[in-house]
């Protein structure tokens, strides 16, 4: 399984904020805007050779995936 980290938003609070799969806690919060999750989830995942999972607003779908680590070709299936 890849390992990814989420970019989404805490409807209660407010704000946005990213978490890896599997963790307890959240990599990175506090997050007015979408755009500035999406940066620190990027250079998160640049890092540590993940996929970048980014969730809408509204209702928490998947709205893009960016994989920055080793990728398979051909990939298998």
């Amino acid at each position: 399984m890849t390992k990814q980290i989420h970019t989404m938003f805490n409807k209660n609070l407010g704000i946005w904020y990213n978490k890896k799969d599997e963790a307890r806690r959240v990599s990175s919060s506090g997050f007015k805007t979408q755009h500035e999750a999406i940066i620190s989830g990027r250079n998160i995942a640049r890092n540590q050779r993940l996929e970048h999972v980014i969730h809408r607003g509204d209702n928490n779908l998947i709205r893009e995936k960016n994989s920055y680590g080793r990728d398979p070709y051909p990939p298998k299936g």
